[in-house]
């Protein structure tokens, strides 16, 4: 060993050229003269000199490398590594990161410590170091450059990872869509990464990272994000990140056509069935693998291998990624006919092969055709037939790699997939990943591929425990659970133009008559919700001596009714702007009121357990229905039916008789049926066509009823305190609903997923929405609109002095009224 002079620099700072003499009896030559090729073997006794340039202490540097030597001579696998990690600890220990790395000295630090920047294959130990503005990453050795660093207000997302089955990774990404990361670092303490994320997170006046993945859904849903851009953010959210080769994301196989000349997309032949994963695609195959099942001992696994690994990723990946490749593969490419020759080979293997059912990568879905090119000429082998592997063979209806992944994109986006991208989704991500529903959908993977199918801690001996995580990384793992309900359908363009049904039988969608998207009257509403916002106060009165309950309007606009807890009916004139009536019909409050069609008869529902109904022609009450045994909370009509909630646990939907019929002027009422709740019902609402009804009780339960059959679809425990307002959407596929919880949350109508939440800070008391866009009433008096595809709060227009209690809007959308606890009404214009 030879020690050489020194060097000055600016500060008198001595580098050292150290020389190191090694002996070997065998030699790896990777990468010989830049040539990217299979490792070349050399064996018998060679000696090589190493130079290294050195700052700071030389007999450290000596002393590193007798402590590697040291380890790499120990006999476990187990101690070789605890001996590694423990050197690097020691190294991480002695040092910090460098303050005058900062770009600015009025930068203050926030915290410091230990972590290591993964990418595929490797992970590369530093220091990380976060301030006001910025966040560092400082590697011990300088690459992949001396100082990683990001600004904090370009951060547009972030993700806790699971990293090696353990709680340690956190990436961050400053790009919406994109599908690698900036930075994915892992960490020694799961405490050190929760800190920095809570502190990030704090940093973003917005930030998407705690967005769910319900929240994406609403937005998929709505067409509002692309069928990619959805797979993308669950990947993200299940812990799926392309740095990590054991957790790369996953994609579908959609094409199952790799013959035809031309690719017909509107063919649902041309489609893989996207309900049965692909080990269960071909039924012959299945049947032997079901009674291999059958006989096997627990814990049982129908199927060999899995659907994503570092190795299947990077059989799609050698052409751009063959260090890698070589890396995990000892220094060799894999046999020349089992390498990624082909798209309609490796298609036919996964649905004919023994132990292959791996799924695509999101690459087949992008627009870099490099992976499927063999541009660096790479030398991957011959096979039998005596042809060399080049580029990958395209289907014939590919014009070009280009075209290629141009008709891929399409596919993914059709309205097939787009109609069954759901039931992939139930699998990977949902409900069927797991349990007895994922054995039904033959689904079942080794246990050693689920999140906490095995505690790495309990395992004491060091070398078991090196073996089951590389065995665990390896062999490849399911994504973590994002969903445990079914998960809804996309609302595509076939199905808004045509009545759909679901939920046994139940209409949720516009029926036929109702008027088409492209109507005129239609898109005035879509220009006031898009105007929502603009709403500015005409006029306000004050008409009760107690907050106001309820408000129903004429048809003609003339006329306002409206209900309050001084236990009066008040009739005010919008023309002559004068108070016309006030009945009285009982010493309670009135709960709420509606106008039946004609405008002739106004109702009103009474804390006093009855419904009261008021002719308005002449003046006088039309009769009484004394229907429950507590307080009647909320009325709904519809086609000659009479639906009441009432704290005393009940819905009851009643039909009207008219008057002419039964010889009287009263109006009679036959019930027909009895929707029981455990607790008090507060809230009712119908969606369109009146086929289904949502309740909201005292203790926070949303219930979602098929009036056609009086049974529950759906119950929901969506709040934890009352719920305050329900209601659907105009197309019947949501149900929004405001609780006492200051929660507003969106649940799936044919699933009965919640599928968003999001909280304010007083509870909303009262709403109107469109289906993306909510105008709502605060306990606080103030007006605000909540834009559900974003996920946020946009807007507060001041209004009440004190909860803003009833909301009304006309059918045009123009013109809005609001009751108060102020015991005034107010009316809003839309300003354009």
């Amino acid at each position: 060993m030879w020690l050489g002079g020194n060097l000055s620099g600016a500060q008198e700072k001595k580098i050292f050229i150290l020389q190191i003499l090694i002996c070997f009896s065998q030699v790896y030559f990777i990468k010989e003269h830049n040539i990217v090729a299979p490792y070349k073997i050399e064996r018998g006794r060679m000696e090589y000199i190493f130079e290294l340039d050195v700052s700071g202490k030389v007999e450290d540097v000596v002393e590193t490398l007798l402590q590697l030597h040291r380890a790499s001579c120990l006999d476990k696998l187990g101690d070789q590594t605890a001996m590694i990690t423990a050197i690097l600890q020691s190294r991480l220990a002695r040092t910090s990161f460098d303050k005058n790395r900062f770009q600015s000295v009025s930068e203050k630090l926030q915290m410091e410590c230990k972590a290591e920047m993964v990418t595929p294959l490797v992970t590369n130990p530093g220091h990380v170091c976060i301030t006001d503005t910025t966040l560092y990453f400082q590697p011990l050795n300088g690459y992949p450059k001396p100082v990683v660093q990001i600004t904090l207000q370009d951060v547009c997302r972030i993700y806790k990872r699971r990293h090696g089955l353990m709680p340690l990774g956190l990436e961050v990404f400053c790009t919406e869509d994109d599908l690698c990361s900036d930075i994915y670092l892992k960490f020694y303490d799961p405490q050190d990464r929760d800190d920095l994320y809570f502190y990030i997170a704090t940093y973003l006046e917005h930030h998407v990272a705690e967005r769910t993945a319900e929240s994406y859904t609403l937005q998929w849903q709505r067409g509002h994000l692309s069928n990619y851009q959805y797979l993308l953010h669950l990947n993200n959210l299940a812990d799926r990140s392309c740095n990590d080769l054991s957790q790369y994301p996953v994609f579908p196989w959609i094409i199952s056509d790799y013959c035809s000349s031309e690719l017909d997309l509107s063919n649902p032949g041309t489609f893989r069935d996207l309900g049965k994963p692909v080990g269960a695609l071909n039924k012959e195959r299945l049947e032997r693998l079901l009674e291999r099942y059958q006989e096997m001992l627990e814990p049982k696994f129908m199927y060999g291998s899995h659907y994503s690994s570092p190795g299947y990723v990077l059989f799609y990946l050698v052409r751009i990624a063959p260090e890698y490749m070589l890396c995990l593969q000892n220094g060799r490419f894999d046999n020349a006919d089992r390498m990624f020759n082909s798209i309609a080979e490796t298609w036919k293997n996964c649905l004919d092969g023994a132990t292959d059912f791996k799924e695509l990568i999101p690459e087949f879905y992008g627009d870099d055709v490099s992976f499927l090119v063999n541009s660096l000429k790479l030398d991957l082998g011959k096979r039998q037939g005596g042809q060399m592997v080049d580029d990958v063979e395209l289907p014939p209806w590919a014009q070009s790699p280009e075209d290629f992944l141009q008709k891929s994109k399409e596919a993914l986006e059709s309205n097939y997939v787009s109609e069954h991208l759901h039931e992939w989704i139930d699998l990977v991500f949902g409900y069927k990943q797991k349990g007895s529903e994922a054995v039904g959908a033959h689904n079942v993977f080794h246990p050693l591929t689920y999140e906490g199918g095995v505690d790495l801690n309990s395992i004491e001996d060091p070398d078991e425990k090196v073996a089951m995580l590389t065995q665990i990384l390896e062999f490849g793992q399911t994504p973590k659970q994002l969903f445990v309900t079914p998960h809804p359908q996309r609302i595509t363009e076939k199905f808004k133009s045509l009545p759909q049904t679901s939920c046994d039988s139940v209409s949720i969608a516009d029926s036929p008559g109702e008027e088409s998207f492209e109507d005129l009257t239609e898109e005035s509403k879509k220009l006031a919700w898009n105007n929502i916002a603009k709403l500015q106060l005409h006029e306000q009165h004050k008409l009760h001596k107690e907050a106001v309950t309820g408000i129903a309007v004429s048809c003609n606009g003339s006329s306002v009714f409206t209900t309050s807890q001084d236990n009066t009916l008040k009739m005010f004139s919008t023309e002559s702007k004068m108070l016309q009536r006030s009945i009285s019909f009982s010493d309670m409050a009135l709960s709420s009121c509606l106008l039946l069609p004609g405008d002739d008869t106004v109702i009103s529902s009474s804390w006093d357990n009855n419904v009261y109904f008021y002719s308005i022609a002449f003046g006088r009450s039309q009769g009484t229905l004394m229907g429950h045994d507590d307080a009647v909370s909320k009325i709904c009509w519809h086609d000659n039916r009479l639906y009441s909630a009432s704290w005393d646990s009940t819905v009851k939907v009643w039909s009207s008789v008219p008057a002419e019929m039964t010889g009287t002027k009263r109006h009679q009422f036959d019930l027909l049926a009895e929707l029981e709740h455990d607790v008090s019902v507060d809230t009712i609402s119908l969606n369109a066509a009146s086929t289904l009804l949502v309740s909201g009780t005292r203790e926070g339960k949303v219930t979602i009823w098929d009036l056609t059959t009086a049974t529950i679809l759906h119950q929901i425990q969506c709040h934890s305190g009352t719920v305050c307002d329900t209601a659907f959407s105009p197309d019947s596929r949501h149900v929004l609903s405001t609780g006492e919880d200051s929660c507003v949350n969106v649940i799936d109508v044919q699933t009965g997923m919640l599928i968003s939440s999001m909280t304010s800070d007083k509870p909303q008391r009262c709403f109107i929405w469109d289906g993306n866009t909510v105008l709502s009433g605060s306990q606080s008096g103030e007006l605000l609109v909540w834009d559900l595809l974003g996920g946020k709060l946009c807007e507060r227009i001041q209004g009440h002095k004190g909860a803003v209690t009833c909301i009304w809007m006309n059918e045009q959308c123009s013109s809005i009224i609001t009751g108060g606890e102020d015991r005034k009404i107010m009316f809003w214009k839309l300003q354009y």
